[in-house]
């Protein structure tokens, strides 16, 4: 087996939380995907491996030297409700690699068995959900969305009771890191002060070491964690993305997406759009987002809250919480609304910023949601509008004739700007932020199933290939373009997993 350079800081510098654990052997692996690109830029070393011995080693019978797998414990709100001990019920994290760009990166398994943080779950994973977590992924990190990656899928050989026997899996995933909100709400609930400033200082040497040695360490630290959320929700928002389930441990201190398990992304915009089979009351709902988001940050921020205090007192409390309130989390909508309306502006065609470009975004979202127009075809089709070519847009509406009045408006929007030299400069530009492909639902679910029920892996390679390259309009890829019959989006819902 290869030798991985691993380093184990999160093991070493936060003792307490985690549990040293083997993943379960796997009784047939066989190698279903390999990111070799990303293997080479983390500097992994698996040239001249044979298939067996890369699908032994991505299966967890045969480790890399270096590895120390352990699951680690976090606690987490979910869709409300806390729980103060969840942890990795079905993950292992080998150890971090130092990537060729210096960036420290944690490599995981998910789907590797039972660990002590289980609750009675198998610990495993289905080949349809692990594939699911490479083709999100891979479609995010192209659409230049922070995101959490997979570098392997091995098939185990054994089946695994869902609804009905499925084909065992383990995903190898790539993470900045794993630290979450639940991270430190797991300390926090336990009152222990003393891990919970040492996570914190992990936390600020991992992501943010500019703050170290400052004062209000742990209020920076918020403060940063939060506009990188900030930043994240609004690209969800740009192409359409719905996570599905914004729990606080699936929100993570990087800024990365984590979790592919009930998420999709909207084809007619609707704001109240929730595919999860398990979010009955559209908590995580796409519109619900932003504010959920917030929540969450809300949760860190009590978490966090003794070493923001400056005091014991309760007057120090209310200072600290007051300042929190001030600094972050009332903050956080201008973080996010500023962000968001920049992506707007750069889907848009616009490069310079007036005072009622906000309105104008608004309103062509309002036209989308009365006609029940498809959200990426409709931005992508505007980059046409630029070029001088109306009828493409003009065909995804009943009724054009209220899209032809918001078309003067931003035509007469776009003559003022003079970023660019001209129209096809403009088209271009928008080309190059709007996609033509993203992870259409129904295409997803026949690559899976093409996977899991036949062995098929042909599908799942060629959507891959499309979602890899999502702005670049190829007549060959033109099917996966092309939305879901309506009546197959109506009736679309995604699970868990597990």
């Amino acid at each position: 087996m290869p030798t991985f350079a691993f380093d184990h800081s999160y093991a070493r510098e936060l003792p307490g939380s985690y549990v040293e654990w083997p993943p379960a052997a796997a009784p047939a692996p066989q190698l279903l995907y390999l990111n070799a690109a990303l293997a080479d830029e983390l500097q992994l070393d698996l040239a001249g491996m044979a298939d067996s011995d890369l699908a032994a080693l991505f299966a967890g019978n045969a480790l890399p030297e270096g590895a120390r797998p352990i699951a680690q414990a976090y606690a987490g709100h979910q869709f409300g409700g806390f729980s103060p001990q969840l942890g990795d019920g079905r993950a292992l994290l080998l150890g971090e690699v130092i990537d060729r760009r210096g960036r420290r990166r944690d490599i995981a398994f998910k789907g590797s068995g039972r660990t002590p943080f289980s609750r009675g779950g198998d610990g495993k994973a289905a080949v349809g959900p692990m594939l699911r977590e490479v083709l999100i992924g891979e479609a995010m990190h192209a659409l230049g969305i922070p995101t959490t990656r997979a570098l392997a899928v091995a098939a185990t050989g054994e089946a695994v009771q869902r609804e009905r026997p499925l084909p065992g899996a383990v995903l190898t995933r790539v993470a900045a890191s794993h630290l979450r909100v639940g991270t430190f709400q797991y300390f926090a609930a336990r009152q222990d002060l003393e891990a919970l400033r040492r996570l914190a200082d992990y936390a600020v040497a991992r992501h943010d070491p500019a703050l170290a040695g400052q004062p209000q360490l742990a209020l920076g630290l918020l403060k940063a964690v939060a506009q990188r959320q900030a930043a994240l929700l609004a690209q969800w928002m740009n192409v359409g993305f719905i996570h599905g389930v914004m729990n606080t441990d699936n929100m993570t201190l990087s800024g990365e997406t984590i979790d592919y398990g009930p998420c999709a992304f909207m084809e007619a915009y609707d704001p109240q759009a929730v595919f999860s089979s398990i979010d009955h009351g559209g908590r995580y709902a796409y519109d619900n987002q932003p504010r959920i988001a917030r929540w969450n940050l809300a949760r860190l921020a009590e978490a966090l809250l003794p070493l923001i205090a400056e005091g014991e007192d309760e007057a120090a409390t209310q200072r600290a919480i007051d300042q929190v309130m001030e600094k972050v989390i009332d903050a956080f909508p201008a973080w996010y609304d500023t962000a968001l309306r920049n992506g707007q502006r750069a889907k848009l065609g616009l490069t310079g910023a007036e005072d009622d470009d906000a309105a104008l975004a608004d309103a062509w979202l309002a036209l989308l949601h009365t006609q029940a127009v498809d959200f990426t075809r409709a931005w992508r089709r505007l980059a046409d509008a630029a070029a001088g070519d109306t009828a493409p847009l003009a065909a995804l509406f009943g009724d054009a004739a209220p899209l032809q009045a918001w078309l003067a408006q931003w035509q007469a929007r776009c003559a003022r700007d003079a970023g660019h030299a001209s129209g096809a400069a403009r088209a271009a530009a928008m080309r190059r932020v709007n996609p033509v492909y993203i992870p259409r639902n129904h295409r997803v679910e026949e690559a899976l199933a093409a996977a899991s029920e036949r062995g098929d892996l042909q599908p799942f390679r060629q959507l891959l290939a499309a979602l890899q390259r999502p702005f670049d309009d190829e007549p060959a890829r033109a099917a996966y373009a092309e939305p879901a019959p309506t009546a197959v989006t109506a009736g679309y819902r995604t699970f868990c997993g597990t």
